[in-house]
């Protein structure tokens, strides 16, 4: 591991601080940034992902793709937790802590709408930077691709009917451009590019020329990371000030939802002897959100100054440094979670 790798925490921790210091110091330059979207989308943060993600996918090797199939425990594993326990888990810790513990701190004309950011946060499972998180585990290429494309497959005809029900609102407006964009930005043309400059490495050089560009750009996609940090923080930098006990609330029951339903993934992938290159993948990916579209519905529903768009952003503004701190963890315990593997499915 390289020095930079090493004290990836610190930079993120720099990053943070320099992104909420633009966002105070200068409002109207972040405030310019961030409008540049496309439904929702941003697009220098999609662009800056797209630099996170690529080196990932040129990874994923679709001559070897059908052995995913063996990795069935994994995906059932990653679908029941994202949709059968995580938007409820969320609902049952927003309701024990913004409508009981944190009730009387709170502003009370807001308590429903910061539940509400809560449980869109919770049903949006992550897309684009589980690559990040399924890479910095070590995690199988393939296996993550393929759960990706399964979630996004689900989140289509389920986000809607969960969301309705927790909300208790009969007709949810699902901004399908911004799912629809979303999954072409996150995964169809950086993966169509990775694939193709794969494919060109591997003529032109073989393996070792591939394994060589790929240490080359592997910095770049760290770069990105801590650049995507400094300005998802100069966004939210006024908020970040004005608020920052309402904050500091709502992040605890997002902070126990990612730990917890981290806790329960990694538990259920050892408990079912799942490969630890799959089972990194399968826990990040429903410990962190699809944050664009948990944020674009709260604002069609509830308003851009809203609690629920507020709930959501602060899911945004957590979840790096705790999936970072969870990377740590499945790193540090992959000799405590292979000796308790007794019949390890193939990777």
């Amino acid at each position: 591991m390289s020095f930079f790798e090493r004290w990836l925490t610190l930079w993120v921790f720099l990053c943070i601080v320099a992104g909420t210091m633009v966002g105070v110091a200068a409002p109207e330059l972040a405030q310019t940034v961030g409008g540049l979207e496309i439904a929702q989308v941003n697009l220098p943060v999609g662009l800056l992902i797209w630099v996170m993600i690529i080196p990932m996918l040129m990874k994923v090797d679709f001559d070897s793709l059908h052995q995913v199939r063996r990795q069935k425990s994994g995906i059932a594993i990653t679908l029941f937790v994202n949709w059968a326990v995580k938007p409820f888990s969320m609902a049952l810790l927003g309701w024990i802590f913004i409508r009981h513990v944190f009730a009387p701190f709170l502003p009370a004309a807001q308590i429903d709408s910061y539940v509400a950011g809560l449980i869109l946060l919770g049903a949006a499972p992550c897309t684009a930077m589980v690559f990040v998180w399924s890479n910095l585990c070590r995690g199988d290429a393939n296996f993550t691709l393929t759960q990706v494309a399964l979630n996004d497959l689900v989140m289509v005809f389920a986000f809607a009917p969960i969301v309705a029900l927790l909300l208790g609102v009969s007709a949810i407006p699902v901004p399908w451009e911004t799912l629809f964009l979303s999954v072409v930005m996150y995964i169809v043309l950086p993966l169509a590019i990775a694939q193709l400059a794969r494919r060109r490495l591997l003529i032109g050089g073989g393996e070792t020329a591939f394994r060589n560009a790929l240490a080359r750009i592997g910095p770049f996609s760290i770069g990105a990371l801590l650049a995507t940090l400094v300005l998802l923080f100069a966004f939210q930098g006024k908020a970040i000030i004005d608020q920052p006990l309402v904050i500091a609330m709502l992040a605890v029951p997002i902070l126990l939802q990612g730990l917890l339903i981290a806790a329960l993934g990694y538990w259920l992938n050892r408990r079912l002897c799942v490969a630890h290159a799959v089972a990194g993948p399968s826990t990040m990916i429903g410990a962190s959100n699809f944050f664009e579209l948990a944020v674009a519905v709260a604002i069609v529903l509830y308003g851009f100054d809203s609690g629920a768009a507020l709930a959501t952003v602060v899911g945004v503004l957590i979840e790096v440094p705790v999936m970072l701190w969870l990377v740590h963890l499945i790193n540090r315990s992959k000799r405590w979670y292979e000796a308790g593997l007794r019949r390890p499915e193939p990777v």
